[in-house]
Parts: structure tokens; sequence; C-alpha cells
């Protein structure tokens, strides 16, 4: 009876070690988007944000940089007022960035897709969908 016992006590922690980690939202390394809302990005386009560990994200709005605050507090996410640069580029490329910042605004929170693809959010509708930058 004990042998069973001990059996099934390693089985056990055996199989715990076996459990992949969860993929959890990263501090300090860059996301790429993939998907505004229901839209693909444009070709050639890079937007991206970094969620640093002092409150302030930034990135690429595919012409712009931009920067605000942000909170995070388990999957509650929200973004502060967003400033960016004030380059001007291509019309459908601003039109996409602004699409994209008013996205931001409205963020409320975070998940992890079955595919393991980081998404944003907001309140109402479909999500910004991100990829965690190789390298």
């Amino acid at each position: 009876m004990i042998k069973r016992l001990a059996l099934t006590a390693l089985v056990g922690a055996g199989l715990v070690g076996c459990a992949a980690e969860p993929v959890q939202l990263q501090q300090n390394r860059s996301y790429i988007l993939e998907w505004i809302g229901e839209r693909p990005l444009m070709d050639y386009s890079h937007l991206t944000v970094t969620l640093g560990d002092d409150g302030r994200a930034y990135g690429n709005g595919g012409c712009n940089h931009w920067f605000a605050p942000y909170t995070l507090d388990g999957d509650k996410l929200t973004f502060g007022k967003i400033g960016k640069t004030r380059k001007l580029c291509a019309p459908a490329l601003m039109e996409q960035e602004q699409r994209f910042l008013q996205a931001l605004e409205h963020v409320e929170r975070w998940d992890i897709s079955p595919i393991e693809q980081m998404r944003f959010w907001p309140a109402e509708g479909k999500p910004l969908r991100w990829w965690l930058e190789e390298g």
C-alpha cells in the first residue's frame, strides 16, 4: 500500500512538471500588431507596443512614435492620454495610425488567444491582436 501511494505521488509530481508555463503579458518586450479590430494591417506597416515596467507604454504607430501612461492590474489594462510625434505620411497610413491610437484609448483588458496571440480588448468590439517581437 505504501509503495502504491509513493508511486502515485511520484507520477503526480512528474505530471505537474510537464505542464507548460502559461503565456503572460511581458513588460519591457515589444509586441508587433497584426490586426486592429476587424481589419488586418496594411502591408509593410510596422505598429508596436512596449509596456515599460515604469508604467509608460510606447511604440510605433506606423508613421509616428507614440507614448502613454498605462495601468496593468491582473487582466485589466488601460492606457492614459496618448501623445505622439507629428510626422506626416501617406493618407492611408495616417488613417490606420489614427484607428490604432483610438483603439488603444478604449482598451480595458488583455488575454491570450488559443494560438498564444496577445489580445487587447475594448469594452465593445474586436481586439487588437499582437505577436511578441522576436529577438
